[in-house]
C-alpha cells in the first residue's frame, strides 16, 4: 500500500509526512511518500493533497506542475483511490473559489469558497487556533471522533456549501464554519490534522485504513 502526499510546493509538507509515516506504522498502512513525480501519484493507493496560501495560487500551482493534476484526476475518478484534501487542499474540491478573483475548483464538492464572516464582530479573521468539532453525519475516517473532540484550524475563507449532505462537520465561530467535507471516496478537512493532536492522529490512522 502507498500514500502519496503530492508535492506543488503549496503546503506544509515535513509535518504531515511525519503524521501520517507515523501512523502508518501504527496500523501497517503501507508505505507514504512526499512526491511532486505524476508516474507515482498515478499508481498510489492513497492520495492526500494538502495546501497553504491562496486559493488561485494552489490550483495554479496544481495544474501547473508535470502531469500532477492530470495523475490526480485519474486516479480519484476513475480508479477510486481515497483521497484527502487538507487546508487549501480541501478547498480546492470546491466548484469555485472567490479568494481575490473568481478561480475554477476540482468541482468534486458541491460548493464555493468564500471568506469568513462572523456575526461577532470581536471574532477575529483569520479563524486561528482550535475549535470543537460538530459532527453532522458519520464517516468511517471520523470512527472513534465526536462532537466536542477539536482540531486546529488556520483560514480565512471557508466553503458555502450548496449541498448539505456533502458536509460531515462543522465549528461554530460567529455563525457556522465547515470543517469537514465528503463525497465517495473523497474527504476534505478544512483543519490540519497534523497538527490537531489525538484527534487529528486518530483521523489520518482512519484514513489509511479505510477501503471506500
Amino acid at each position: 500500500m502507498l500514500t502519496a502526499i503530492i508535492d506543488y510546493e503549496s503546503g506544509n509538507l515535513h509535518s504531515a509526512q511525519k503524521a501520517f509515516q507515523r501512523m502508518a506504522a501504527e496500523v501497517n498502512g503501507g508505505d507514504v511518500v512526499v512526491t511532486s513525480d505524476a508516474d507515482v501519484v498515478a499508481r498510489a493507493d492513497r492520495i492526500v493533497l494538502p495546501g497553504d496560501g491562496a486559493f488561485p495560487a494552489c490550483q495554479a500551482a496544481l495544474t501547473g506542475t508535470g502531469g500532477l493534476y492530470q495523475a490526480m484526476i485519474e486516479a480519484v475518478d476513475q480508479r477510486a483511490r481515497p483521497f484527502m484534501g487538507i487546508c487549501v487542499g480541501m478547498q480546492l474540491m470546491a466548484r469555485t473559489g472567490h479568494e481575490y478573483r473568481e478561480t475554477q475548483g476540482l468541482g468534486w464538492i458541491d460548493a464555493e469558497v468564500a471568506r469568513i464572516t462572523p456575526t461577532d464582530a470581536s471574532l477575529k479573521v483569520p479563524h486561528m487556533g482550535w475549535n470543537d468539532l460538530v459532527i453532522d453525519t458519520a464517516h468511517p475516517v471520523l470512527d472513534g471522533i465526536g462532537t466536542g473532540d477539536h482540531a486546529y484550524f488556520v483560514h480565512s475563507y471557508q466553503m458555502q456549501m450548496s449541498d448539505p449532505d456533502q458536509r460531515i462537520a462543522h465549528v461554530e465561530y460567529g455563525g457556522t464554519v465547515t470543517a469537514i467535507v465528503g463525497r465517495d471516496t473523497r474527504i476534505g478537512l478544512q483543519f490540519h490534522p497534523e497538527k490537531s493532536a489525538e484527534t487529528g492522529l486518530r483521523m489520518i490512522a482512519n484514513f489509511l485504513k479505510w477501503a471506500p
